[in-house]
């Protein structure tokens, strides 16, 4: 591949990247804090591909033959499929499929929990949410209503359960966190539905059927479908 050619897969590179950072696409593949980060990335990558043809054009090229024909093979012009690809093509974020797959996370005791917000109901994280009723029993949770959203995946049996994925960097380390739906109304909407759930603490306890880790349960009081929220991972 000639330096031309390599200005062009750079120029398309950093441009993708450029238009998801400036859209709220990138929190499909990082967390909300490495948007900076990505802005600077493609940003370089863009004026690598400017200086490039630069220096390509004040004759530093690639060598030709007598003939003037290039020896780069045409293959390394494939290198543009998977730019491409991310510039026309937005996968979805991880959701109900990574969860039905992958067991919940393992989650690590904290010394102390904080209050839960201020409000009726409460709104809190999954995440947040196991973690108290695993390590601390449930009694910061203890005469509050709670309010949690996520999506809808399957457990044992197939009973529902409410769902996140969590990330510490990007997509690639994702992992669910689980948390079973006991009481009433009955949850009734298909794997990968986004749901607002309210209801309170419950001593229930079970296991991941993927990875034996223990599982929170919360009672349900109610619930409604929602619209995916603009940041899908915990």
């Amino acid at each position: 591949m000639n330096r031309q050619a390599q200005a062009v897969v750079l120029f398309l590179f950093g441009g993708a990247i450029l238009k998801a950072s400036f859209t709220d696409l990138y929190l499909r593949y990082v967390k909300e804090g490495l948007r900076p980060f990505l802005i600077a990335a493609g940003a370089m990558l863009v004026l690598a591909a400017f200086m490039t043809i630069w220096y390509d054009l004040r004759g530093r090229g690639t060598q030709d033959d007598d003939h003037g024909h290039s020896h780069e093979p045409r293959v390394g012009w494939l290198l543009i499929l998977p730019v491409l690809g991310l510039l026309l093509v937005a996968p979805p974020a991880l959701g109900s499929y990574t969860a039905d797959q992958s067991g919940t996370v393992q989650l690590s005791a904290e010394s102390d929990y904080p209050p839960l917000p201020e409000g009726d109901p409460a709104v809190i994280g999954l995440l947040d949410y196991a973690s108290r009723v695993i390590y601390d029993d449930g009694r910061s949770l203890t005469g509050r209503r709670l309010q949690m959203t996520g999506f809808v995946t399957a457990g044992e049996g197939g009973a529902p359960m409410l769902a996140r994925i969590v990330v510490s960097c990007c997509a690639a380390d994702g992992r669910p966190i689980k948390v079973g739906l006991t009481g009433g109304p009955l949850v009734d909407v298909p794997a990968g539905t986004w749901l607002q759930v309210t209801g309170r603490y419950s001593g229930m306890r079970g296991k991941d059927p993927v990875n034996q880790a223990d599982l929170a349960y919360v009672e349900v009081e109610q619930w409604q479908p929602v619209s995916p929220p603009k940041q899908q991972y915990e």
